[in-house]
C-alpha cells in the first residue's frame, strides 16, 4: 500500500460524497463521538488494541437495531479506484449493523487499502478460501432512483464515514 493509493482512496471518498478522518487509534473514541449520534451500535473491531467506547452498544437487540442512528463496524478491506469498502459477515452480526443506521462509520487500518478491485477480489478469495465466506463491497451510501429521483438510504445507510486508522 502505497501513499499514492491512500490518495485515490480519499479522492473517490470525495467524488461520492463520503465522509473521512484519519485518527491514531488512541484518538479513536474521540473522532466516533464527533461523527455519531446516539444511539450508536457497533461490533467489535478486529485490530489489536482497538476498541469502540463504552457508550457503543455492541450486543444490539433488534429492536436497538431499528432504533440506532450509526452503526460501526471494522472492515476487511477498502478498494482505492472505487472507494469502497468490504464488510466481512460475521455470526456477531456485522451486516445488519452496517445497515440499519442512517450512518455506518467503516473502521480500517491504513494498510488494509488496496489499489483496485483485481487486489480485492484476490482478498476475498483468500478469506472465502479460509472460511469467511460472506462480505459485502459496500461504495458510498445506499441509493436507488428506481422511482425517478435519487433516494439515500432505500436500502441501508444514508451517509457513511470512514476512519482511517494511521499505523
Amino acid at each position: 500500500m502505497s501513499t499514492g493509493t491512500v490518495a485515490t482512496f480519499e479522492d473517490s471518498l470525495e467524488r461520492l460524497e463520503v465522509g473521512w478522518t484519519h485518527t491514531s487509534p488512541s484518538e479513536l473514541s474521540a473522532v466516533l463521538r464527533e461523527v455519531c449520534a446516539d444511539p450508536t451500535v457497533g461490533v467489535e473491531l478486529p485490530y489489536d488494541g482497538v476498541e469502540l467506547p463504552s457508550w457503543v452498544n455492541t450486543d444490539p437487540t433488534p429492536a436497538d437495531l431499528r432504533a440506532a442512528k450509526a452503526g460501526v463496524t471494522g472492515v476487511g478491506i477498502a478498494i482505492a479506484d472505487y472507494g469502497s469498502v468490504v464488510v466481512q459477515g460475521t455470526p456477531d452480526g456485522t451486516e445488519p449493523v452496517s445497515l440499519f443506521g442512517d450512518l455506518h462509520v467503516a473502521v480500517l487500518r491504513e494498510s488494509d487499502i488496496v489499489s483496485d478491485m483485481a487486489d480485492a477480489f484476490e482478498w476475498v478469495g483468500e478469506e472465502f478460501r479460509s472460511g469467511h465466506d460472506s462480505a459485502i463491497i459496500a461504495t458510498g451510501p445506499s441509493a436507488t432512483a428506481d422511482m425517478g429521483a435519487l433516494v439515500k438510504g432505500a436500502h441501508g445507510p444514508k451517509d457513511v464515514h470512514v476512519v482511517i486508522l494511521d499505523e
